[in-house]
């Protein structure tokens, strides 16, 4: 017979700091940027209809390369480690699962 592992036998963190993604969000923010500039150039043109299609294509073929470049960054992120038996987990300080809701007062 099969053993099988329960997921409380593995330790899940995630080591994703903003550091990781900040190159990724500014070529973003420069594409878009460039976008733009574009579009107010086309809007002298005859046809303004141009500008926004530009921007438009431009916002819509980029998208899901960035977010294909966060989900793989994130996946590399995340760390699974098997628990030694007799291994005590604390919980991570600052993590949602210690926080308290707020509680009304009347």
């Amino acid at each position: 017979m099969m053993s099988r592992n329960n997921i409380q036998n593995y330790r899940f963190v995630c080591t994703l700091t903003f550091g990781d993604i900040y190159g990724q969000i500014m070529v973003w923010l420069i594409t878009i940027t460039i976008s733009l500039a574009s579009a107010l150039a086309l809007m002298g043109a005859r046809r303004p209809v141009y500008a926004l299609v530009a921007v438009g294509l431009v916002v819509v073929l980029s998208l899901p390369f960035l977010l294909f470049a966060f989900v793989t960054t994130l996946i590399n992120h995340i760390e699974v480690a098997p628990l030694e038996p007799g291994m005590k987990t604390e919980p991570i300080p600052g993590n949602v699962s210690e926080q308290r809701p707020v509680q009304a007062t009347s």
